[in-house]
């Protein structure tokens, strides 16, 4: 006599091949979306490059305007563009390089602890992905990628220098997870605005621009070297401060930023 089709066993099996053709199906998308969803991640990382080096308008091609950029690799410890037999030594492309996955990779970063770790990234990478945009007279504007850990998250940006490689032309974050309306703050177009026109670094060329503990008094001497503060948001707007002062400072990419002074790019 025929099983019942109310049997255990046909109901495991029904189940059992209806999670098979749905996986397949799950799979084959995934598959198949993989190269579009690479393709928007691709133009969102120029859109956010663009945007931290004022050079976005609205209804502007990306991939046309970003043409005019060029990406290179810098050495972070040695503060110099990377020569290509490094990179070949290393394995890595300039097309190809991953600098997230780099930090990863101990043969491709160094570990970081305590003092020497204020932005809490915990490894830094050997090679760092730089953005390089000249005009006519071939003065050249630099955009730098930049990251460190806020309150709930490493937030991650790009910070645009004029070509004196001190004043900030724009700066802003394409991958946080702060609280929204507090720290999530650093996403308001409005306060990313205030940036523009900063200086990086005092007299003696130290790495001291941050944000302010509230609004920046205009008077104070030091304004031009402060951000408005992220109202509610003290360990974000820690955060940020210390990315900034890190990467733009000798551990990160000040070395490399004076060498460009004195020999350009």
């Amino acid at each position: 006599m025929a099983s019942s089709n109310d049997s255990i066993s046909k109901t495991i099996i029904v189940a059992v091949a209806l999670c098979l053709v749905c996986s397949i199906f799950v799979a084959g998308a995934a598959v198949g979306l993989k190269p579009i969803q690479q393709a928007n991640k691709d133009l969102d990382r120029k859109r956010n490059i663009l945007a931290a080096a004022q050079m976005l308008q609205p209804g502007d091609d990306i991939d046309r305007v970003f043409a005019n950029v060029e990406k290179r690799l810098v050495n972070v410890a040695e503060g110099r563009f990377a020569t290509d037999a490094e990179l070949a030594e290393a394995g890595v492309t300039v097309a190809s390089y991953n600098q997230q996955a780099a930090a990863k990779d101990p043969a491709l970063s160094s570990s970081l602890s305590g003092d020497e770790d204020p932005a809490s990234i915990k490894r830094r990478a050997k090679f760092a992905t730089v953005y390089v945009v000249k005009d006519e007279d071939a003065k050249a504007r630099i955009i730098l990628p930049v990251h460190g850990y806020g309150l709930w998250s490493t937030m991650y940006g790009f910070m645009a220098l004029e070509e004196d490689f001190s004043t900030v032309v724009g700066f802003g974050f394409y991958q946080q997870a702060e609280t929204p309306g507090l720290g999530g703050e650093v996403d308001n177009p409005a306060w990313k605005a205030l940036w523009a026109g900063k200086e990086v670094y005092n007299e003696q060329g130290e790495a001291v621009l941050g944000l302010a503990k509230g609004a920046v008094d205009a008077n104070d001497p030091q304004a031009s070297h402060k951000v408005d503060g992220l109202s509610g948001a003290t360990l974000t707007s820690r955060g940020v401060t210390n990315l900034v002062q890190y990467w733009l400072g000798e551990e990160g990419f000040g070395p490399f930023l004076t060498k460009l002074r004195s020999e350009g790019v």
